[in-house]
């Protein structure tokens, strides 16, 4: 990589901020892919839920407060920009932007700690599309490295198992099982990728470091049933482990935010299952 920048790009996935805004968010998401409609209402639905406002845009802007102040602190003055692949700010008009205020070359920090499909190589292809819109005069763009193992992702997720860990009653703690979860894609999408051998390396990382047992489950399908995707589901998970345990900490290792797929999928319906098998399961906060 060149070893100068003019700018540094947030890049993310975007949420909606009304209940207005909800069905035309997940109509760019799903636009092009085979989805019936009556799944994509059951999503809106998540959103309706919240009030129609995910968490990620204002997770987002802490995101940005926070690196334009750890840049000044380390003496640099690159100016930060924003840009979203499915709500505002779009992606492709932040790149306009960026051509308007001269930047020549940008890198660009995307949400997601691994190299899956789209969790990677959209996040590429959207970022070239962007800049293509943007006409000649957009900034060259290169992406960070996937940081599913850097230490400073590692240890904060460390930290928020260890933290989910202490509120288990402490007569009871060693005996906790302890879940991760990742977002689940179709087999055919991670025979392709990296994705499961990164998230096991993550989740070996993170055991090690706290010295405890641990299991991977799959949330959030979204495909046709006849589809294979990668499992275990998350239910499947937590119902195998509720007859050896009366607690179960699981920690969202895929996520590093607490958007709709962490508050909905695992705080409300994997919560509710996991009272069903007679479990007590404390979720670990995302970094």
């Amino acid at each position: 990589m060149p070893s100068s920048y003019d700018a540094v790009l947030v890049a993310s996935f975007g949420g909606p901020e009304s209940r207005e805004e909800v069905l035309p968010f997940l109509e760019n998401v799903l636009r092009g892919r085979n989805v019936p409609r009556e799944r994509m209402m059951e999503v809106a639905e998540h959103y309706y839920h919240f009030g129609g406002r995910s968490p990620i845009n204002d997770q987002n802007r802490a995101l940005l407060d926070a690196l334009r102040a750890e840049l000044r602190s380390r003496g640099q003055s690159l100016p930060v920009y924003w840009g979203n692949r499915h709500w505002r700010p779009f992606l492709r008009d932040t790149l306009r932007t960026m051509a308007e205020d001269g930047v020549g070359r940008a890198l660009a920090f995307c949400t997601s700690a691994y190299s899956s499909y789209s969790g990677c190589r959209q996040y590429l292809d959207d970022i070239e599309r962007a800049r293509i819109e943007a006409g000649p005069d957009a900034p060259e763009v290169d992406k960070l490295r996937a940081f599913y193992n850097h230490p400073g992702f590692i240890g904060a997720m460390t930290d928020r198992v260890r933290e989910a860990l202490a509120r288990v009653p402490s007569e009871r703690r060693e005996q906790a099982a302890l879940l991760f979860s990742a977002h689940s894609v179709p087999l055919s999408m991670a025979e392709g990728c990296p994705y499961v051998e990164q998230l096991h390396e993550a989740c070996r990382l993170i055991s090690v470091a706290i010295g405890r047992e641990w299991q991977l489950a799959y949330q959030s399908r979204s495909g046709p049933p006849n589809q294979p995707w990668l499992g275990p589901d998350i239910s499947e998970a937590l119902r195998d482990v509720a007859g050896g345990t009366k607690d179960v900490v699981v920690a969202p290792v895929g996520f590093i935010s607490d958007h709709m797929e962490v508050v909905y999928d695992l705080d409300t319906e994997a919560a509710a299952l996991a009272a069903e098998f007679g479990l007590r399961m404390v979720r670990a906060r995302t970094v």
